[in-house]
C-alpha cells in the first residue's frame, strides 16, 4: 500500500510539473466543421495569435460532419494534456445536444470550459422579388402564402436551420424547410429566387445584402448589428427574436486547472489585440464583456443555452438520429 501510494504521488507531482510547464510542443485546434465555412476567419486569426501568446504553433485542424459533433466528440475523447482543444459554437455545445437521439458526447460533463469569446447574430434575409419590406409585411406575407413559400439552411439542425424555425415558431408560420448541404449553395438558391427566406450568420450574409442579391429583413438579435446599421432588430419590429451564434473554446474534461487557467489568458489577450478585434469587428462578430470570459461563466452560459433551444427545437419537431 505504501510503494502504491508513493507512486500515486509520484504521477500527481509529474502530472503537475508538466502542467506547470504546458506548453512544450505544438497545440492543436479542433474547428468542427469543414474549411471556408464562417467559423475559418476566426479561427485562423485566433490559432496564430494563441500559438504567438504561449510560445508554441497552434496548429488548425478542420473535422467537419455531423453538425460539428464529429469535430467535438474527438476533442471530447482527447487525452487531457491541453495538446487538443475544440472551437465550440452553440451548435456543438447546445444544440445538438437537443436534435441528436444519440449525441456522440455530453456537452456538460465531457469538456473543461475555458472562454466565452465572440457572438454573431443571424439574419432573415429574402429574395430580392418578396413583395415586403420589413418584418410585419414579412409575416402577413408568409401567412397568406405558406403553402407556396420554403425556406433554406445550411442542413438540418445547423444554426441557420434552428434561426428560421424560431422565427417560424414565434410568428406562428408553417413554411417547407430545405436543407441544403451548407450555407453557401442555400444562399446562392435564395439569390437565385429558387427558395424565399434564409437565417444566415450575419458575416456571411452581409456581402450578399451589401451587393443587393438578397434583401434583409431582421437582425434577430437584441441590438443592431454594426456593420449593417440600417437593418432593424426582430424586437424593433414587435417579435422578441434572438438567434445568434458563438465562438469559445473548450478542452477536454480533466485538463489541469493550471494549463486551463493559462488558455484562458491567452484567449482574454488575444481578444485584446488590436489587429485581431479590428479584422472579426468588420465582418460581424462581437467580443463578449470581460465578465463573460470566465470558465465558470462559460459552464454556465452553456447549460443556459441549452434551456433556450430546448422550446423551439421540441416545437419544430426537429430531431436527427
Amino acid at each position: 500500500m505504501l510503494r502504491a501510494l508513493l507512486a500515486l504521488c509520484l504521477l500527481t507531482i509529474a502530472a503537475t510539473a508538466r502542467a506547470d510547464e504546458w506548453p512544450t510542443h505544438p497545440i492543436t485546434m479542433i474547428n468542427p466543421f469543414a474549411a471556408g465555412g464562417p467559423n475559418d476567419v476566426f479561427a485562423r486569426l485566433f490559432a496564430q495569435r494563441l500559438g504567438e501568446l504561449l510560445g508554441q504553433p497552434v496548429i488548425l485542424e478542420n473535422v467537419g460532419g455531423a453538425g460539428g459533433m464529429n469535430g467535438a466528440s474527438r476533442v471530447a475523447k482527447a487525452a487531457p494534456d491541453g495538446y487538443t482543444f475544440l472551437l465550440g459554437t452553440v451548435g456543438t455545445q447546445a444544440q445538438n445536444q437537443l436534435l441528436y437521439k444519440k449525441p456522440a458526447y455530453n456537452s456538460l460533463t465531457d469538456f473543461e470550459p475555458v472562454a466565452l469569446v465572440v457572438e454573431a447574430p443571424l439574419v432573415l434575409v429574402a429574395r430580392n422579388d418578396l413583395p415586403v419590406k420589413d418584418l410585419k409585411e414579412f409575416v402577413a406575407y408568409g401567412k397568406a402564402n405558406a403553402s407556396k413559400m420554403q425556406f433554406g439552411s445550411a442542413g438540418t439542425g445547423s444554426a441557420i436551420h434552428l434561426g428560421c424555425a424560431l422565427v417560424n415558431s414565434v410568428t406562428g408560420l408553417d413554411i417547407v424547410h430545405v436543407p441544403y448541404r451548407g450555407a453557401n449553395p442555400a444562399m446562392q438558391d435564395l439569390a437565385s429566387g429558387r427558395i424565399d427566406y434564409l437565417c444566415d450568420i450575419v458575416t456571411t450574409a452581409k456581402p450578399q445584402i451589401e451587393g443587393g442579391s438578397v434583401k434583409a429583413i431582421a437582425i434577430l438579435n437584441k441590438d443592431r448589428s454594426p456593420v449593417l446599421p440600417n437593418v432593424p432588430t426582430a424586437i424593433e419590429q414587435g417579435y422578441v427574436i434572438e438567434a445568434y451564434t458563438w465562438n469559445a473554446f473548450f478542452l477536454p474534461k480533466g485538463t489541469p486547472e493550471t494549463i486551463v487557467a493559462k488558455l484562458n489568458k491567452a484567449t482574454v489577450d488575444a481578444m485584446k489585440t488590436p489587429d485581431v478585434r479590428e479584422k472579426l469587428e468588420a465582418v460581424g462578430l462581437r467580443f463578449v464583456s470581460d465578465d463573460r470570459t470566465t470558465p465558470k461563466y462559460l459552464a454556465d452560459f452553456v447549460k443556459s443555452e441549452m434551456a433556450k433551444w430546448a422550446a423551439p427545437i421540441k416545437s419544430a419537431n426537429i430531431s436527427i438520429d
